[in-house]
């Protein structure tokens, strides 16, 4: 039985871009993915706001693009979700992805624009744990990510509702269209299928993970920043996620969508059926993070698990749902940051050396390569 590769490197500000590029090429995404297709770059915008941790840093991203341009993988495409607390517009441009796609010709698309792409029902071969059922007239996915391959890009961090979130969760926003907060409930097994699904209709699969810094907490966005200097690599979604996890601190196989994953033999999760190369000895860190709760997740506790669960189909299927995005959106967007999240933020940018890469990539926009100004009287 073949074990899944995981590269593991401990990463420098001075070095990133080189380190990235050894990153791919130490986790095999030569063989990882098809030339021949086109390659969708899925970058992670959890909250459109620069919090550290929560989302794609601008390295990764470029550290990405310019590694697989490297080795001939030269038909990119970024592809951007909307989620009910995220502007995907205003998470790129926050965030720092605008400058780079221009400086190395990386167009973006939109999925929830139906000028850019268009959504049909897919029928999976493999077995579905829930999503046939929560989605009875279909499963829509979107048209263009058929005989593609793609490059998840998310960051190692906890999550409020599935304790860890990674490779897996990833796919997520991109799969799914804006219904998806119908499957909250079950989110676990909602992964699970997904990372089916992905295996189906895409020619190859690969995860970049940022942990240089990694986010304790209630997250995916309310979260406490911690440097950490590492980052992942890997084809094998499910490794991955559990190799992060249990440097995180968390049993792998105990979270509920890695542990399922492992069973049904959509990628590996145990230690054993993993191969760590790199800075081996990283992976047997523990940084005795915890998850917790914030404000918001205490009411989707309550309505997504917990005795409300019941009546989730008046929440959440009706224009009532338009009340919790309010809710939502008034205690990230006007509470945590504004009051909060916003001097983390700058405490960040001004006293880590990530925040300061960070900073020179507001200055300069790409750290290599040339920025494209477009003349808007042209």
């Amino acid at each position: 039985m073949s074990r899944a590769r995981v590269a593991l490197l401990r990463v420098s500000a001075d070095t990133i871009l080189e380190d990235i590029d050894r990153l791919h090429e130490l986790a095999g995404v030569d063989t990882a993915l098809d030339r021949a297709a086109p390659t969708i770059l899925k970058d992670n915008i959890s909250w459109h706001f620069p919090f550290p941790g929560a989302n794609t840093t601008p390295w990764q991203l470029e550290g990405t693009v310019l590694a697989l341009q490297k080795r001939g993988f030269s038909d990119l495409v970024c592809v951007q979700n909307k989620t009910v607390v995220t502007d995907a517009f205003k998470g790129e441009d926050l965030n720092g992805y605008v400058p780079i796609f221009s400086a190395h010709e990386v167009p973006v698309r939109y999925n929830f624009k139906p000028e850019d792409m268009s959504w049909s029902v897919y029928r999976p071969r493999a077995r579905m744990n829930v999503l046939d059922r929560i989605f009875p007239d279909g499963i829509r996915i979107p048209d263009d990510f058929h005989s593609t391959n793609v490059v998840h890009l998310p960051t190692v961090k906890c999550h409020i509702y599935t304790t860890t979130t990674g490779a897996m969760k990833n796919a997520f926003g991109g799969l799914l269209n804006t219904r998806r907060h119908y499957t909250h409930s079950w989110i676990h097994a909602t992964l699970v299928d997904l990372l089916a699904i992905q295996k189906e209709i895409h020619r190859g699969l690969f995860a970049v993970m940022d942990g240089t810094t990694a986010g304790d907490g209630p997250g995916p966005r309310t979260m406490r920043p911690a440097i950490k200097n590492v980052m992942l690599a890997s084809a094998d979604q499910v490794a991955i996620d559990a190799v992060a996890a249990s440097m995180m601190g968390f049993d792998p196989l105990s979270i509920e969508y890695i542990g399922l994953a492992d069973q049904q033999g959509l990628g590996k999760a145990r230690r054993e059926d993993i191969e760590i190369v790199g800075d081996t000895e990283l992976a047997d860190q523990h940084w005795g993070f915890t998850v917790g709760d914030n404000g918001a997740s205490r009411v989707g506790d309550l309505l997504w698990f917990g005795p409300l669960k019941r009546f989730q189909k008046l929440f959440f299927h009706t224009p009532l749902v338009h009340l919790f995005v309010l809710g939502s959106e008034l205690y990230h967007d006007y509470y945590r940051w504004p009051l909060r999240d916003r001097r983390v933020f700058e405490a960040w940018r001004s006293e880590t050396v990530w925040g300061q890469l960070f900073g020179q990539y507001q200055e300069r926009g790409s750290l290599r390569g040339q920025i494209r100004r477009v003349d808007k009287n042209a």
